[in-house]
C-alpha cells in the first residue's frame, strides 16, 4: 500500500467499518472519496476482502463499462487501511429525501432499473453477491435537476406541488464491504432489512438470488417512493410479505431454521404475537398487496409488476437472473410519461422522403 497525500474536506457518510470523507488530493487537485477504515483488527481483515473485490471487478472491466464503483488506490494511515475513489454525487436516497420522497418518473425507474441489472449480472459473472444493496448504495453520478410543476385532486381540491426531476440518471455501485465470493465464506445475517430477502431471515441459505431480491425491492421504493417493507425484525417481517406477495410456500417454510420455524403456525405467520407493539400494528396496518402499490391500470404497471413479481419469487431458485430481468419486455419497451406504450414514428412516405 503506497502512501498518497489528501486533505480531508468533509465526512460524506459513516458505517459499521468505517468513514468516507471527501478529500482533495494535493497532487492533481482534484477531489476524491477516501473510505476509511476503523483501526481494529477484523475491520482491517474484512477490508483486505473488500479491496480483493473491488480489484477484481476492476480487473476485467477497466474502462468501467458496468458501473460498479472503481478503487483508485489504497493506502495506510496510523493503522487505518484507506481506500480511494472518484468523488460521486448523492446517493438515490439522498435525492429521494431531498425531493420529500416523491416518486422518480416512470422513464428514470426504467432506466435505473436497467442499469442495476446490468451491473449486478456483471458482479454474478465475477462469482460475487453484493448482498447490500439499497439506495443509499445506489450514486448518482450527477444529481443536477430542474424543477416541475405537478398538479392534483385530492379531496375534491386542486392541488399544486413542485418536484426536483433528474436532468442524468446514470448512477454507480458503491460499498462492496460485505460482498461476497459465492465460493468463500457466506455469513448467516447479510443485507440491509428492508432489502433483505427471505432466505436469509429463514436461515435456508443464501446466494446470488438475494441481491434480486433486494433490487425488487429497490424497483419499488423508487416508483413509490416509499420503502416496500418498512420493518424491523423478522416476525413483523415475514408477516408484510404475506400481505404483499402472498402466503409463503409450505416448503420454504418446513426447511427453514428451527429458530425460524417459530414464526409460524399452521402454514402462516404467528403475526401478531404478545411481544407486538402497538407501533408495529400500526405500521402492519398499512401494509398492501403489490397489485395495489403498483396498480396494473398501464401498460407500464403491467410489465413492471410481472417483473417485481418475478423478482420477489419467496423460491430462490425461482427468481429470475439479472440476465433473464435485462430481456424482460418492461425494459425493451419506449412508455410515455401516462405509463402508456409510445407508438413507433411512422416511416416518412416516398414524397416526403424525396422532399428531404
Amino acid at each position: 500500500m503506497q502512501n498518497i497525500p489528501d486533505k480531508a474536506v468533509a465526512e460524506l457518510g459513516k458505517g459499521t467499518f468505517g468513514q468516507v470523507f471527501k478529500c482533495k488530493d494535493l497532487l492533481f487537485g482534484n477531489y476524491v472519496a477516501v473510505k476509511v477504515i476503523r483501526a481494529i483488527p477484523k475491520y482491517r481483515e474484512a477490508s483486505k476482502i473488500e479491496i480483493r473485490v473491488l480489484e477484481t471487478l476492476k480487473e476485467h472491466d477497466p474502462t468501467n463499462q458496468y458501473q460498479c464503483i472503481q478503487l483508485h488506490s489504497t493506502f495506510t494511515h496510523y493503522d487505518h487501511v484507506c481506500m480511494v475513489f472518484d468523488m460521486l454525487d448523492q446517493s438515490v436516497f439522498d435525492f429521494l429525501k431531498f425531493n420529500n420522497f416523491h416518486p422518480f418518473p416512470l422513464a428514470h425507474v426504467q432506466d435505473m432499473a436497467r442499469q442495476i441489472l446490468r451491473s449486478v449480472a456483471y458482479m454474478h459473472g465475477q462469482n460475487l453477491v453484493h448482498t447490500d444493496l439499497k439506495p443509499e448504495n445506489i450514486m448518482l453520478v450527477n444529481s443536477a435537476s430542474r424543477t416541475t410543476s405537478v398538479r392534483t385532486i385530492e379531496n375534491g381540491k386542486a392541488q399544486k406541488w413542485d418536484k426536483q426531476v433528474l436532468l442524468n440518471t446514470e448512477i454507480q455501485l458503491i460499498d462492496f464491504g460485505s460482498a461476497t465470493f459465492e465460493d468463500e465464506y457466506h455469513s448467516s445475517i447479510v443485507s440491509t432489512r428492508h432489502y433483505r430477502a427471505p432466505e436469509i431471515i429463514l436461515g435456508t441459505g443464501w446466494s446470488y438470488p438475494c441481491d434480486i431480491w433486494s433490487i425488487g425491492c429497490v424497483l419499488v421504493e423508487l416508483f413509490t417512493g416509499d420503502a416496500l417493507f418498512q420493518t424491523h425484525e423478522n416476525l413483523e417481517h415475514l408477516a408484510m410479505m404475506e400481505v404483499v406477495l402472498g402466503k409463503i410456500p409450505v416448503h420454504i417454510i418446513r426447511n427453514a431454521s428451527s429458530d425460524a420455524k417459530k414464526y409460524f403456525s399452521n402454514g402462516r405467520t404467528r403475526y401478531p404475537d404478545k411481544t407486538t407493539s402497538v407501533k408495529s400494528r400500526e405500521y402492519f396496518a398499512e401494509t398492501k398487496p403489490l397489485a395495489e402499490k403498483i396498480s396494473p391500470t398501464t401498460q407500464y404497471n403491467r410489465l413492471f409488476l410481472d417483473l417485481l413479481r418475478k423478482m420477489l419469487m419467496y423460491d430462490p431458485k425461482k427468481r429470475i437472473t439479472p440476465g433473464q430481468a435485462l430481456n424482460h419486455p418492461f425494459l425493451h419497451t419506449r412508455f410515455d410519461d401516462f405509463g402508456h406504450v409510445e407508438e413507433p414514428t411512422p416511416p416518412l412516405s416516398s414524397a416526403e422522403d424525396s422532399q428531404n
